[in-house]
């Protein structure tokens, strides 16, 4: 039995993402491969680029119907074989694990996820069948907002930088930000695309996020919650902190916090930055407190029911929602080369914004500072200052020491540090 219904999002045209390639190459290699993301980053559109034949679970009741009474019957039709959204219907990833063990042929099944099911059945290990993709929205390089002149890949290879400024300005950039990385939203007209993001945000609060232990979920609660992590992005904000912040009068219950922040992290609608674990020469201490991030900055701007008008007075905000911005983008260039992202920060103050490493062991450390020469200048300061207190002789030289900022020409200085424009750097 071939069950396959029609794609949410035919006709839209596809725009090429940064993890086309690794999909197609988990696919040589894998039976399945399962892509994560939050909802609305492309999932969908991209699997379709390698899919043979769909199942789409949050659109097809039929499909639910089948998936309760005999899942194996979904997993009929070409390979590879699309189910979307399959964590609707949680039951299904033990079939899709015993279909791949069959043959143990590559590129049988695609599924993508916004969310991860918290039902037990999903806890059996698919280790050496099932391969994971974690996509996020589009870069500025996918959105078009970005020439792409810089390769990452090569700044991880230690390549030079030299390139011309991108057309860009401030307020293009301010509502590149607040329009966000969301391909449903690329052509639309401005105000519309921030009511997207708003409205997306809306379906979170209201729908998406589960009440936890107790059951219940409070839309006005965690909308306060939403709000004040806007309010602190890109910063080690504490629990206990946005406890009191979102409690208005009376500070919200630690533990309820704790639960909605574990279900915004579920849905990926706010992914941490987990601090660098490095050996020292110094007797300097590192700090081990994440940096909290939406997966998008627009999401943050939506919580705040903010735009760019208000941004371009507030450019001190602004500068950490272009840090979360940089990190957005960091992370879907790392990811395709085998990296993760960090921060730094020990007990002396020293703090970098975005540390990239490499399973290979190879990592790039880099400052996100919005413009001004002083800034830039302390910044390329730090960095320098992190290569004498990593102990190198343990995870070697860095391949980069880089300045993230807005605008201008991307070039090597004489010290070894690169100012690179993010409207510049690409995959």
């Amino acid at each position: 039995m071939n069950v396959t219904s029609e794609s949410p999002e035919a006709g839209v045209p596809y725009r090429p993402r940064v993890v086309d390639d690794a999909l197609q190459a988990r696919l040589r290699s894998a039976p399945t491969v399962v892509i994560d993301g939050v909802r609305g980053c492309g999932k969908t559109a991209t699997a379709q680029q390698q899919a043979a034949s769909e199942v789409f679970f949050d659109v097809d009741p039929n499909a639910l119907d089948i998936a309760r009474v005999n899942p194996a019957l979904l997993l009929d039709g070409a390979e590879p074989r699309l189910l979307d959204e399959w964590h609707f219907a949680p039951q299904i990833w033990n079939h899709v694990r015993r279909a791949s063990d069959a043959g143990r042929r590559p590129g049988r099944f695609i599924l993508t996820g916004s969310a991860m099911p918290t039902d037990d059945i999903v806890r059996h290990t698919g280790a050496g069948r099932i391969s994971r993709i974690l996509m996020r929205p589009m870069t500025l390089f996918e959105s078009g907002h970005s020439t792409g002149v810089v390769s990452f890949a090569d700044l991880l290879a230690s390549g030079h930088v030299a390139a011309p400024p991108a057309d860009t300005s401030l307020p293009t950039l301010i509502e590149a930000t607040c329009r966000g990385g969301w391909p449903g939203a690329l052509n639309f007209d401005l105000p519309d695309a921030l009511l997207f993001v708003r409205d997306h945000l809306d379906e979170v609060r209201r729908a998406d996020v589960d009440g936890g232990a107790s059951g219940r979920r409070d839309p006005a609660r965690l909308q306060r919650l939403m709000q004040s992590l806007a309010r602190n992005t890109a910063t080690e904000v504490a629990a206990a902190t946005l406890a009191a912040d979102a409690g208005g009068e009376q500070s919200l219950h630690l533990d309820t916090v704790r639960s909605y922040l574990d279900e915004l992290e579920r849905l990926y609608v706010v992914e941490n930055q987990p601090a660098w674990s490095v050996r020292l020469r110094s007797r300097s201490r590192l700090r081990s407190t994440p940096k909290r991030h939406f997966v998008d900055p627009s999401l943050a701007v939506a919580a705040l029911r903010t735009g760019p008008k208000r941004l371009l007075a507030d450019l001190s905000f602004f500068g950490l929602l272009f840090e979360s911005l940089a990190v957005r983008d960091l992370r879907v260039y790392a990811g395709v080369n085998d990296g993760e992202v960090f921060h730094y920060r020990d007990n002396t103050g020293l703090e970098i914004d975005a540390i990239v490493e490499t399973g290979a062991g190879d990592w790039i450390a880099a400052e996100v500072k919005l413009g001004g020469a002083d800034r830039i200048q302390e910044a390329a300061r730090n960095l320098l200052k992190l290569r004498e207190r990593v102990d190198t002789s343990v995870v070697g030289e860095p391949a980069k020491l880089v300045v993230i900022t807005a605008f201008g020409y991307a070039y090597d200085r004489p010290d070894g540090v690169a100012i690179v424009p993010i409207t510049t750097v690409g995959p």
